[in-house]
């Protein structure tokens, strides 16, 4: 009979062992959303404040308090705003001053073909004769110079446009 007692008790025992928790985590389970209720009450009624709905019923610590919330979340605000224009300013540096080198670079190439352009027209040019047949005055030779000249002046022209030597070469002949 006694081994029977003992074994009730310690079965009893552990039951209320096994139930204790069940009840204690559901009380702090209660207790744990009543306090998030009445947190998210209180966030809800600050948003509104914050919003300027139901400022009649503060007094005026707590309307001192809700413009100093926000003064401070506004100052937050244009930090990270001038945070944000600056490093928006310091990467369009970056670009401006990589476009520039870029702009550089091609200028430089570009001199550097207009040179050898010029260089393969000098090349290309024949030798032309000092004189023109003369159309019955006695100054031809000055008049042949004149338009070797011209033609030099015109083959200068056409070699800074860019053009490939050979799309050039016919003008000179």
């Amino acid at each position: 009979m006694e081994t029977i007692l003992e074994r009730y008790e310690r079965y009893s025992y552990a039951e209320k062992l096994l139930t204790a928790p069940e009840t204690e985590t559901q009380a702090s389970w209660t207790l744990e959303s009543s306090k998030l209720k009445a947190k998210i009450e209180a966030l809800e009624k600050n948003i509104r404040h914050y919003a300027g709905e139901e400022l009649e019923q503060l007094n005026l610590r707590d309307l001192q308090n809700v413009e100093q919330q926000i003064d401070t979340a506004l100052k937050r605000i244009r930090t990270k705003k001038s945070q944000v224009m600056h490093e928006s300013i310091s990467e369009l540096h970056k670009k401006e001053k990589a476009l520039q080198e870029r702009n550089n670079s091609l200028s430089k190439k570009l001199k550097e073909s207009d040179k050898i352009s010029e260089q393969q027209i000098s090349r290309l040019q024949l030798p032309q004769p000092h004189s023109v047949p003369s159309l019955g005055t006695s100054s031809g030779p000055f008049i042949g110079a004149a338009m070797r000249e011209e033609e030099l002046a015109q083959t200068r022209a056409v070699s800074t446009t860019m053009m490939p030597p050979w799309m050039i070469s016919h003008i000179n002949q």
